[in-house]
This record gives C-alpha cells, sequence and structure tokens, in this order.
C-alpha cells in the first residue's frame, strides 16, 4: 500500500471520528440501540441510564 493511500486513509477516519454525536444527543441514544449491548463500556451504559432512560440533559 503506498504512503499516500494510508495517508488518506487515516485522513478519512479522522474526519469521521469527528463527527460522532455528543453523549447524550438525541442521535447518540439511537446510536447506542444500534450497537450491541454486550459492546457498550460502563461509561457508556451509565451515560445512556442517565440521558436516554431517565432523560436528564446533557450539559453544554
Amino acid at each position: 500500500m503506498s504512503i499516500i493511500r494510508v495517508l488518506s486513509l487515516l485522513a478519512l477516519l479522522m474526519a469521521l471520528a469527528a463527527c460522532a454525536p455528543k453523549i447524550g444527543s438525541e442521535a447518540w441514544c439511537k446510536a447506542m440501540d444500534a450497537k450491541a449491548k454486550g459492546d457498550w463500556t460502563g461509561k457508556e451504559a451509565g451515560a445512556y441510564a442517565k440521558h436516554c432512560v431517565l432523560g436528564i440533559k446533557p450539559a453544554d
């Protein structure tokens, strides 16, 4: 694989990572619903319970 392809792939991955929804937002809750529960971290599970189940708004 050429260095240009590797750098292009890295740049694409970084751009996609920057587009992740804010924790506790409606989009984040929907994304977590689609993610397998076994793949959640403890922090994600706690945030899901707090923001998506209990409805506590995330701090701005």
